[in-house]
């Protein structure tokens, strides 16, 4: 008999971003996540867990909306369908709540975490993988030149070798601001993004500066519907990342028939789960569309839910992710932290999500 979904609780989550790493970018300060934790019981008795990581400044949605939304709307329409496939339940879950995917993608994860523990199977593998076991990473770097060395000194600490620098503040001080990054970090990889901060007129204008510093690729330089300028920009010769201009397939179609981007950075959030994430993936490979994973500043659970779409992506860009889990925080919401030096973050061959949560968090979930 087929497993059918029995529960669904969260737990509130806050914690606040170590304050040398802290993002200031073109829609302000991360400085701290409010987030919301998902557990599913299926009628097995199998757990799942599932993370909403979501900002209001950034996508709309927080732990408060994200806690009314599951409670009223989707664990009512949820709670005894079948767990399987779980592609139903995420189509299901638009039926009845418009928008929302990071809300979405907390249930989803849950279910999908729940799915691959039936199976007895790392999420990558019920996700179709895994077609790689390690995936390199970055961390952002922002803020004046002190706040931007005190930033990369802790990151180097970590471990970390490669980096973006947050720009779209102002052109003088953005170029600046990659000045010194590059100073600081030598011949290390190094990227820019705007965060959609930037008109056409300064991103053309910053276009050549960034390319003398040797910088790989630029972010999302314009706001996210101005796909023309980006294929402009994307025009004078360095790598343009599509990130708020891709939310679903319609955003990745309309990039993809823009050639407004190179690369688009996909987020288990933005895609409202890790099965479409995964679906996305595949789509802009087909379309000649290069893709890594970007970030929220998702907590454990979240980073989790990204290393294992990675890990299924058949095509995956050798540019670093932004899978950066604990390192972003000043405590961690994982029994143990997810296997990550820095420079590369490591898939185990645990079923599901491979992680556990905190005694404290667990004891959290009503």
């Amino acid at each position: 008999m087929t497993a059918t979904i029995a529960a669904i609780q969260t737990a509130r989550v806050s914690l606040r971003a170590a304050p040398e790493l802290l993002v200031r970018g073109a829609r302000g300060p991360h400085d701290r996540s409010d987030f919301l934790l998902v557990r599913v019981v299926t009628s097995d008795g199998v757990e799942g867990y599932g993370e909403v990581s979501a900002t209001p400044i950034w996508s709309g949605e927080d732990g408060t909306s994200a806690e009314h939304f599951i409670r009223t709307v989707l664990a009512p329409a949820l709670i005894g369908a079948p767990l399987t496939p779980v592609g139903a339940a995420d189509d299901l879950m638009d039926k009845v709540l418009q928008g929302n995917p990071f809300t979405k993608a907390g249930v989803s994860i849950a279910l999908w975490d729940a799915f691959a523990r039936t199976l007895d199977v790392p999420l990558a593998v019920a996700l179709g993988g895994p077609y790689r076991r390690e995936i390199p990473i970055k961390l952002s770097l922002s803020g004046d030149p002190d706040e931007l060395e005190r930033a990369y000194n802790a990151a180097t600490a970590a471990g970390f070798g490669a980096f973006k620098v947050k720009v779209g503040l102002g052109l003088e001080g953005d170029l600046q601001r990659v000045r010194r990054a590059r100073e600081l970090a030598g011949d290390a990889f190094l990227g820019t993004d705007a965060n959609g901060g930037w008109s056409r007129a300064d991103a053309l204008r910053a276009v050549p500066e960034l390319k003398a510093l040797g910088v790989a690729f630029l972010e999302q330089p314009l706001e996210p519907r101005d796909v023309r300028g980006a294929y402009e920009v994307r025009q004078q010769g360095l790598p343009v990342i599509a990130d708020e201009s891709v939310f679903d397939v319609h955003d990745l179609l309309t990039v993809i028939e823009a050639r407004a981007a190179d690369m688009v950075s996909l987020y288990v959030g933005k895609s409202a789960g890790p099965g479409r994430a995964v679906r996305m993936g595949q789509l802009a490979a087909a379309h000649g569309v290069d893709v890594l994973i970007g970030s929220n500043g998702e907590l454990g659970l979240g980073a989790a839910a990204q290393l294992h779409v990675a890990a299924a992506l058949p095509a995956l860009s050798a540019y670093p992710s932004d899978i950066i889990g604990a390192h972003y925080y000043t405590e961690d919401v994982l029994a143990k932290p997810l296997d990550s030096d820095g420079r590369r973050v490591r898939l185990t061959d645990e079923p599901g999500l491979g992680v556990t949560l905190r005694d404290d968090l667990l004891r959290e979930f009503r």
